[in-house]
């Protein structure tokens, strides 16, 4: 059950990361690649920030604002530099790993005596329980997974609102437009740039939250943590858009967060089942190949058949 619970709250906490993905490489087509670094920057300036002592409610939002700077870096280089979109990523991330290392000041910093969300949700959980541990259907559950697991659902449909009606509004309008015809938005006056430049950011922005909720649950903020992180994000999105069957707005987030949550699951899954966690980045790459190629495989097959059937 812990094993269960620890998946879908990771799920959860990941799903920022794999709706940040979609918004750069589904409504903005841009093959970003900054989120590995942005990922580690949103953990590393949380983490400084809750060992100096900050209020973890001021410093995840920091966090946010941290990686949008970061995201609009990569915009900045590749719509005002005209650099290459692909190396305009790789360069704001390998930027990046100098700065995570600057802001942490070694590899790793550990959270498990600061106060943190997850500390505080530990808190509540037993005034609300009336212990530190719940027997649920059976099984013992400590008040701090069975917290997490009820309130992160809940911010993660939070973030999803705002960010549905952010992308409704005149701007947000303009930015979706801006990814489906570059040409036809700076005919109607708008700068392409700067939207690119904006949708970065909230991206990026998405992802760092994800990477500062992540080193607050599981104890700690490593320069290495964003390594494959592009990788898992696309397959959360592959896996949604196969869930919900559209890329409409809303399905779309919905699907990215679905797709985040049975990915874990999945993981989970096979680590149970004795999969070597040194082949896990391996497994997640062939999964993420196997999603990008079955479903054209399914489609000239399914043509083929019509043919046959109409010859």
């Amino acid at each position: 059950m812990s094993l269960l619970i620890g998946s879908l709250t990771i799920g959860f906490i990941l799903s920022l990361l794999a709706v940040g993905v979609y918004i750069s490489f589904r409504i903005f087509d841009f093959a970003d690649i900054t989120a590995e670094g942005s990922i580690t920057l949103g953990a590393a300036c949380a983490a400084v920030l809750l060992v100096n002592g900050w209020n973890p409610l001021i410093a995840t939002p920091v966090a946010f604002f941290a990686g949008a700077l970061a995201g609009a870096v990569t915009g900045i280089l590749a719509m005002r530099f005209q650099i290459n979109r692909l190396l305009s990523g790789i360069l704001t991330m390998t930027a990046l790993y100098s700065v995570n290392l600057r802001i942490i000041g070694r590899s790793n910093i550990p959270l498990m005596n600061e106060k943190t969300l997850v500390s505080q949700v530990e808190s509540i959980g037993q005034k609300v329980f009336g212990a530190a541990a719940i027997h649920l259907w059976g099984w013992e559950v400590s008040a701090r997974d069975l917290g997490l697991l009820i309130l992160c659902p809940i911010v993660i449909a939070v973030a999803g609102l705002i960010l549905y009606a952010l992308f409704r509004t005149d701007l947000g309008t303009a930015m979706r437009a801006t990814g489906d015809n570059a040409q036809m938005i700076r005919a109607q006056g708008v700068d392409d740039g700067t939207m690119t430049i904006l949708g970065l950011a909230v991206s990026n922005g998405l992802i760092a939250t994800s990477g500062a909720l992540l080193a607050q649950y599981q104890g700690f903020a490593d320069v290495q943590m964003g390594i494959g992180m592009v990788v898992w994000g696309l397959a959360s999105v592959i896996i949604g858009e196969a869930l919900v069957g559209t890329r409409d707005l809303g399905y779309a987030i919905t699907g990215a967060v679905m797709g985040s949550v049975l990915f874990r699951l999945l993981v989970a899954i096979a680590l149970r089942w004795g999969l070597n966690p040194n082949d896990l980045k391996l497994i997640t790459a062939s999964f993420v190949f196997l999603a990008l190629i079955v479903p054209k495989v399914l489609a000239k097959l399914k043509f083929r058949s019509r043919r046959l059937v109409n010859a």
